[in-house]
């Protein structure tokens, strides 16, 4: 059995049947497979591919979601390999085809994150188990009645100052918690700023992400020095990943809500 599918930049993959070795360089699609009951169909993941902790310990490093080793994928004979458009490069894309499947998949809003759900629902054959866990995100996720009404900025990054631009499953969420991003509209998906930027986009909020740059609380007086009226959070990058971290990153989100609101009364 064959199958011609299109993934999300629209490029025909033919499958030869149901995959059944699996390898994915993408950290929120290793974790949703896994949610799948997909374990034994996974052979190979990134090494940032951490969740769900205990069952990724024994799937096969094959290097990271930039620079992957092309020997061990091909060594290991997978069936599908699955990518994600602003996690993996076009490049590694192009080498690992000629090896497998690759699948592309995309996300860059919230909907979108419930999209790569049942596309890897519909590639596996677990349709009943992506419908389950799509319901489950959904009520766990917040909905768009949150009107805060605040001038935020997320960032992910130091030397340089890197923030969310508009084209971001992040900024979706931050527009779904009430936040208007000042960033939003800068052609860069994650646009490099400085301290005046930042002091002259007004900020309400400004959220340090764990990831990919560690903030800590030592990092908090470097921003407090030039945003003296601007209110400052620690969050957790790892609740801003999409699939099914969306499960416990609803609640997690609720509760960062109403710190802010606190916050900034």
């Amino acid at each position: 059995m064959s199958l011609l599918v299109t993934d999300h930049l629209g490029r025909h993959v033919n499958l030869s049947a149901v995959p059944k070795r699996i390898i994915s360089i993408c950290p929120a699609i290793t974790e949703t497979l896994f949610a799948l009951g997909l374990e034994k169909e996974i052979v190979g993941r990134t090494k940032y591919c951490i969740f769900p902790k205990e069952d990724v310990e024994n799937v096969p490093i094959v290097g990271g979601t930039k620079e992957v080793n092309e020997e061990t994928i091909r060594d290991l004979q997978p069936d599908l390999i699955l990518a994600e458009k602003e996690e993996n490069t076009k490049e590694i894309v192009h080498a690992l085809e000629k090896i497998a499947p690759v699948f592309v998949l995309e996300v860059q809003k919230i909907d979108e994150a419930y999209r790569l759900i049942e596309t890897l629902g519909l590639l596996t054959n677990r349709e009943k188990q992506a419908k389950s866990l799509i319901t489950t995100c959904k009520t766990s996720f917040p909905d768009r009645s949150c009107k805060q009404n605040l001038n935020a900025a997320y960032v992910i990054w130091r030397k340089p100052y890197m923030v969310v631009g508009g084209t971001t499953y992040i900024n979706d969420v931050l527009h779904t918690l009430g936040f208007r991003n000042p960033f939003g509209k800068e052609e860069s998906r994650y646009p490099m700023v400085t301290k005046e930027e930042l002091a002259d986009a007004n900020l309400d909020v400004l959220l340090l992400a764990s990831e990919p740059f560690p903030f800590q609380e030592k990092h908090l007086a470097e921003f407090q020095a030039f945003l003296p009226n601007t209110n400052i959070f620690l969050v957790d990058g790892e609740m801003f990943w999409y699939g099914a971290k969306m499960v416990i990153a609803g609640a997690y989100l609720k509760k960062l809500t109403k710190k802010i609101e606190k916050g900034t009364m």
